[in-house]
């Protein structure tokens, strides 16, 4: 669950709130107007990219009446203007997608997205590629358009050569290539089982380990790394999409944890298909190819091969001509008890050194390989978290690290370690950053309590150049009428049962002196996301709050950007230490006099739905009610490489899976629970939700549902996340847990 599960906590997420002072005088927020169109944070650019030559930026920006549409612009940065280079409405044709497409935009988190959700820059600038509705495009900055394909058939994972003069994409699960402009031909054999793809990701390397691609361009055009998968070993799933007028049944090669993944081999060919090598992976075909990528001077390939238990990687020096490799060197988890974290925090120099991100020191951070040398680059107890980009001219790279736990900011520091990284944003705001390929220009979002996501150009020290989305809460800015409504988030930290800090948020409705007031308390849980932050997060919490409760959340231990100790806790032990650091959150609100103890309901999704069924469970009374969305109730459901990277191998462990399970002890659940399910989800799957609810009707324990006909892990819309929330709170005011009179 590369953020198991954590599609809809994209538009779950509580938002920090703006500082403005409460006033009776804004309109009362509601879900209706949260999910409608225009969006209340404003403009929500998406794949912002600089142009080769680094004149022009282009974005995806959504429409004002239906946010979740998805057009080309350009912003062409000497003259300062924008244009719309592709009108997805204009140019598209509306037609249905295919399976495989559908599949793969759930696995990129953008399947409730329309139009155009990614493109690619011609490497001289030239024009840009544009998928759209199945067909390829080529997008000219004069403004006009060519059709590159025009097949029933879907152009999955296209590429544009690295220079421009060719274009490549997966149909009828073969590589095609073929001249921008001109005739593609299928390069990869024909004639093999249903079971083989070429050029695809697997599943797991999809879903998990953040690699979408299944091929890979050389440098200069003469060669491509592509990828075999063969899925005959893997278990299938039998998945009934229900959906409103008929159900859908799909045999779903589906790997879950304990049993067999996908063969995967690398190919390397010429673009013709000829001259095809095989690369040596070694003898186990047991492992995860992580990462491929060239040599700046295509010399070289380089792959990152990890074990199945997900305690090391070996990086792997190919020979393209040969496809033989040699061990360039080894990484390891940074304890016995933890695992790898994949990353795409490393870059290839072109001197043959290489800059890696690791948690070697129990925190991340960079280092440089050159010689068979490594020299830490980057120290502390604040991790780093994103290579943002490098200027191998100026010998400096750019980064993103933790600060105060609550934020990110954006640093730059020499490629030769010395000197002291230079902080390059506003510490007021939480930050994030991308830089074009040499490290030119620097682009930066950030956000905080009061202010929605901006974004604006930066010279590589950090001087803005101009403003790209300045995005500010006035005038027309859809927010405007409920800012000045919007409560101050507090924060705060409680000790858990060994002393480690855990961070909190809360927003107080406003309150009459005397009055108890009821708790939302919401929760994630799972490894990975980090709720609690000093960022904009959205209007969801505000509504909550309007309706009179206290919003509550807490990172517990297992969450990231706190170092390898703070992760930890969750090894072969889910269900445990963070559902208990839950219960500290839940008994020091119970603690403060504000607060009705009666009145704590407890929320989640995806893994946060697993949580709300582990914590009635624990603590039987402790909680008023609980809400558990789209839950894993039993682990061997889910797949591979996620699930045994914290868990281990059922097979080998059974009884860690027992404990982590959520149907042992379903029974136990004695408080009011509302359980939420999309009936096509092919995340997790509604099986999860089915054996929970035969196990409670079959022992006669209570409990109400919510299903959605139709839809995925991600239930929302204008219409239906608004049927959610307000179902949410029928469920709660039925069962007591209001505001005071």
């Amino acid at each position: 669950m590369r953020f198991i599960l954590a599609a809809a906590t994209l538009f779950l997420a509580a938002p920090a709130m703006a500082e403005a002072p409460v006033t009776t005088e804004a309109p009362a927020l509601t879900f209706e107007r949260v999910f409608a169109s225009p969006g209340l944070d404003g403009p929500a650019p998406r794949q912002v990219k600089l142009a080769p030559d680094g004149r022009f930026l282009t974005l995806l920006r959504n429409r004002a009446d239906d946010r979740d549409r998805y057009d080309l612009w350009g912003y062409d940065i000497e003259t300062r203007e924008w244009r719309m280079l592709v009108d997805s409405e204009k140019l598209g044709s509306g037609r249905e997608l295919s399976e495989d497409e559908k599949m793969q935009r759930e696995r990129a988190r953008v399947g409730s997205l329309k139009g155009i959700i990614a493109y690619q820059w011609a490497s001289n600038g030239a024009g840009v590629l544009v998928p759209l509705d199945g067909d390829l495009f080529l997008a000219k900055l004069d403004g006009t358009v060519t059709r590159l394909t025009d097949t029933e058939g879907t152009e999955l994972n296209p590429q544009l050569s690295p220079r421009g003069g060719a274009v490549s994409f997966v149909r009828d699960r073969r590589l095609w290539v073929g001249p921008v402009g001109g005739e593609a031909q299928p390069i990869t054999p024909a004639g093999e089982a249903e079971t083989i793809r070429w050029g695809e990701a697997e599943f797991v390397a999809q879903e998990e380990m953040a690699r979408l691609q299944g091929y890979w361009w050389a440098p200069d055009d003469t060669r491509l790394v592509v990828q075999r998968t063969d899925e005959a070993a893997v278990g299938i799933v039998t998945r009934a999409a229900i959906g409103a007028k008929g159900t859908k049944v799909f045999d779903q090669r589906y790997p879950a944890a304990g049993t067999d993944n996908a063969v995967v081999e690398l190919f390397v060919m010429n673009p013709d298909g000829t001259g095809s090598v095989k690369i040596d992976l070694g003898l186990n075909i047991d492992i995860y190819v992580a990462r491929v990528d060239w040599a700046p001077d295509a010399s070289a390939i380089y792959v990152q091969r990890q074990d199945r238990a997900q305690t090391r990687i070996d990086v792997l020096k190919v020979d393209p001509a040969t496809g033989a490799s040699t061990l360039l060197f080894t990484e390891t988890a940074a304890r016995p008890d933890y695992w790898i974290n994949l990353s795409d925090n490393y870059r290839f120099l072109k001197d043959g050194s290489l800059l890696w991100w690791s948690e070697r020191d129990g925190f991340g951070h960079f280092y440089r390989y050159a010689d068979g040398q490594w020299a830490q680059l980057t120290k502390g107890t604040s991790p780093t978290t994103a290579l943002v980009g490098v200027d191998e001219v100026a010998g400096t790279f750019t980064y993103q690290a933790t600060t105060d736990v609550l934020t990110q900011q954006i640093y730059r520091a020499r490629l030769d370690g010395s000197g002291e990284p230079e902080l390059l944003t506003d510490p007021a705001f939480t930050n994030s950053a991308s830089m074009d390929s040499a490290g030119r220009l620097l682009y930066v979002s950030r956000s905080g309590g009061g202010q929605p996501p901006q974004s604006y150009l930066a010279t590589p020290d950090g001087s803005r150049v101009a403003w790209i989305e300045e995005n500010r809460v006035e005038g027309e800015h859809p927010y405007a009428p409920f800012l000045a409504s919007h409560v101050t988030p507090e924060y705060g930290t409680i000790a858990a049962e060994d002393g480690t800090p855990l961070h909190w948020m809360m927003l107080r409705p406003k309150m009459e002196p005397g009055k108890r007031y009821p708790v939302f308390f919401q929760h994630y849980g799972g490894p990975g996301p980090q709720t609690v932050t000093k960022g904009w997060g959205g209007a969801l919490a505000q509504a909550i709050v309007d309706k009179g409760y206290i919003f509550f959340e807490l990172d517990n231990r297992g969450s990231a950007n706190r170092g390898v100790d703070f992760e930890q806790p969750l090894y072969r032990a889910m269900g445990g230490a963070e559902v208990r650091d839950q219960k500290a959150g839940a008994l020091f609100l119970k603690s403060l006099d504000y607060v009705d103890p009666a009145k704590i309901a407890t929320y989640g999704w995806s893994y946060g739905g697993y949580m709300t069924l582990k914590m009635l469970e624990a603590d039987p009374g402790l909680y008023a009610a609980g809400i558990a969305g789209a839950p894993v109730t039993r682990w061997e459901l889910y797949d591979t490489h996620y699930t045994e990277r914290y868990m281990g191998d059922p097979r080998e462990v059974p009884e860690a899976y027992e404990r982590a399970s959520a149907i042992p002890q379903a029974t136990k659940i004695a408080d009011p629970l509302l359980l939420i399910h999309g009936m096509a989800d092919d995340n997790v799957i509604f099986e999860n939700s089915s054996e929970l609810i035969s196990v409670l009707q079959e022992s006669n324990t209570p409990f109400e549902m919510m299903l959605y006909p139709g839809y995925t892990h991600r239930v929302s819309g204008p219409k239906i996340g608004p049927h959610v929330w307000n179902g949410i709170f029928r469920f709660l005011q039925a069962h007591g847990v209001t505001p005071p009179e």
